[in-house]
């Protein structure tokens, strides 16, 4: 998701490991509200996919690079220069705990980069939960909510149960790659090299629609820092899965998840980098987490179309 959690070094003392998993979400939940400055909106195309619109209880609203109470999805195009398209398409989907989408940090930054390199790029902003609008408010109430995923992921359980509006993010990633490939030349698009990729709740989004109905399926996808909660068809699509060693929330899952593809005989690339913590998206940390975007773009060039 786009707001960071790291590791920290643990400390001599008396505080046990749930306040310390406690302590350290809320100072995440607190931190995301110094990051970039959103992008200036570009002409975004509303979507319109099956399921009921949650009641909108507070009005869309962006703070930080973030977006908050998004009832009605949309797709963005980051177009590449004139003469530069190389066919390809790539749909990008944000993190935020299917609670906010870190739209600058997940997503028009990973779509900038995609365009300098010819990919022509969407960026998607798909159905989320409510949340408060007075920022303190939201600040404990996020907190709140990452304390008990850490909470969950320390014990080494199961993967959570679905998130409230987490089957409606799926349905919206599905039907943007069926607008892509139905506009396809209007883009300068190649349908059958339609991709996707997505961050934390986006790349729950990713891996479902990458394992559901074919006909939303994308022809490749990334999971950046993800999980997959369906079995993974002999008809997949390839798989990038990347996560950092030091991610408190999902880095158990990648491992199984790239071991899923490879049982159905499905391409597949795993990488695992020693820090990075969650949500390092297109940040500079200083570790090898930070060229996570250049292994990926290696692997969609080296990609041959679908049969």
């Amino acid at each position: 998701m786009s707001v960071r959690l790291r590791r920290r070094r643990p400390k001599r003392g008396g505080t046990d490991m749930r306040s310390k998993l406690a302590l350290a979400a809320l100072a995440f939940a607190a931190a995301i509200w110094a990051a970039p400055a959103l992008a200036a909106d570009l002409p975004a195309i509303a979507l319109y996919a099956p399921g009921v619109l949650p009641a909108a209880t507070a009005a869309e609203r962006t703070d930080n690079g973030l977006l908050h109470n998004v009832s009605q999805p949309s797709l963005t195009p980051v177009l590449p220069a004139p003469g530069k398209a190389n066919g390809q398409a790539v749909i990008v989907a944000p993190g935020g705990g299917f609670l906010v989408l870190s739209w600058e940090n997940e997503g028009m930054a990973v779509a900038r980069r995609l365009a300098d390199a010819g990919v022509t790029a969407f960026v998607l902003k798909y159905r989320l939960g409510p949340t408060p609008t007075e920022p303190a408010a939201f600040t404990k109430f996020f907190g709140g909510k990452m304390a008990e995923l850490s909470a969950m992921a320390a014990r080494r359980g199961p993967l959570p149960p679905p998130f409230p509006t987490e089957g409606l993010a799926a349905a919206d990633a599905a039907e943007a790659v069926k607008l892509v490939r139905r506009r396809a030349a209007e883009w300068q698009v190649d349908p059958h090299r339609v991709g996707f990729v997505g961050f934390s709740a986006g790349a729950f989004a990713a891996s479902s629609i990458a394992t559901g109905d074919p006909a939303g399926r994308p022809d490749f996808v990334g999971i950046i820092y993800g999980a997959l909660r369906n079995s993974v068809p002999k008809d997949a699509p390839p798989a990038f899965i990347a996560t950092a060693a030091d991610d408190p929330l999902v880095k158990a899952y990648a491992a199984p998840m790239f071991q899923a593809w490879k049982a159905a005989g499905r391409p597949a690339e795993l990488h695992i980098y020693e820090r990075g913590g969650h949500g390092f998206g297109m940040g500079q940390e200083g570790a090898t987490s930070d060229h996570w975007f250049d292994e990926f773009l290696w692997w969609i060039q080296d990609l041959k179309p679908r049969s």
